[in-house]
């Protein structure tokens, strides 16, 4: 962004002379990765759309404060790395990771579980984020950085080595414009980075690397999630089966429940799909978030007129089968772009209700 030269400093200057037409062009800007940012800190898509309206405001607060040393991005991710700090330090924010446990009731590991906070954030708002001439700032969601197992890893960090673990590795900020953002030194920031990075590997799927530098679902990937809404739509309790794997799991944020394993898994959906005690007409259509193949689920209750979003399923998949189903509430398809309700001729015609 630094490429236009005379323009941006300009503009800077204008900043700090307290124009605020200028203000708003430049952080306008910003405005879509620093509220990935954001996510990325506090794990919740509604806390992130508050964040970065308030790092904005302090940002203009404090317009005077920008000396031009580093760039203007630098200077709004620090102000927004600490109005984050801040909010996790308020007993009105206060994020304790649960103990999850295993659908028999034993404690389990599981970093979606544990963080029962944890909201997906739309592919559609992930793109405004990332410019077209692939500058440092589509770095920032790249889609290692915004999967949900690596935001459920990262909460379990201290919020100061979480701060330093994203302005390292994931904004690119050199280690002394970190250590400036957090008021830290050096050598506390390249410590602190250390232990964040232990702590990462520690959380993250054993097999996430193999597809960490994919830019969002693959072509497999995509193959797979139909023929899971395929059988979602069919209650095809079998065809659900083959799809995932033994070991696959399923969690619920907020609960902090674990179905791990096939037979979990199975047991939990069976009498929700078939038999007596079945929900209904099911119907899935797929979604687009945290650049992971997904499906917004719908049922039509007996006697109802209309199909109602129940959930949201998030797929984590490994060697051709699903390994984790993240399972939402449906709570944000406004801001996907979906409509929390279908009729029968929607379904019928194949829309999706956007």
């Amino acid at each position: 962004m630094r490429g236009q030269g005379g323009t941006d400093e300009r503009a800077e200057a204008a900043v700090r002379e307290g124009d605020e037409r200028a203000f708003a062009r430049l952080a306008e800007r910003y405005r879509h990765e620093l509220r990935v940012h954001c996510y990325r800190m506090l794990g919740s898509f509604d806390d992130a759309e508050d964040l970065v309206q308030e790092a904005l405001l302090r940002a203009w607060r404090k317009r005077a404060t920008f000396e031009g040393r580093a760039t203007f991005r630098a200077w709004l991710y620090r102000i927004a790395t600490n109005a984050c700090l801040d909010a996790l330090a308020g007993p009105a924010r206060n994020r304790e990771i649960a103990v999850a446990v295993g659908s028999t009731g034993g404690a389990v590991r599981s970093a979606p579980a544990e963080v029962t906070w944890l909201q997906p954030y739309p592919d559609t708002l992930l793109d405004l984020a990332a410019p077209a001439d692939g500058g440092p700032e589509a770095v920032a969601i790249a889609r290692e950085t915004v999967e949900l197992a690596f935001l459920a890893a990262v909460q379990h960090l201290p919020p100061r080595q979480r701060a330093v673990l994203i302005l390292r590795d994931v904004v690119g900020l050199p280690a002394a414009e970190t250590a400036e953002a957090l008021e830290l030194s050096v050598a506390a920031v390249k410590s602190a980075l250390q232990r964040a990075r232990a702590t990462l590997r520690e959380q993250l799927p054993e097999r996430r690397a193999d597809w960490a530098r994919a830019t969002g679902p693959s072509d497999a990937e995509r193959a797979l999630l139909q023929r899971f809404i395929a059988a979602s739509r069919a209650a095809d309790v079998p065809a659900l089966a083959a799809l995932l794997r033994e070991d696959g799991r399923q969690t619920m944020p907020p609960a902090h429940l674990v179905f791990e394993g096939r037979a979990a898994v199975l047991g939990m959906w069976t009498p929700v799909l078939e038999g007596e005690q079945a929900w209904g007409d099911w119907h899935a259509v797929p979604l687009a978030v945290n650049r992971q193949p997904a499906a917004v689920n719908y049922v039509r209750r007996p006697g109802s007129p209309a199909y109602t979003a129940v959930n949201i399923d998030v797929l984590r998949i490994e060697d051709g089968r699903i390994a984790e189903i993240t399972t939402f509430a449906p709570d944000l398809l406004s801001a996907l772009g979906l409509a929390s309700a279908l009729t029968p001729a929607d379904v019928r015609g194949g829309t999706d209700g956007r």
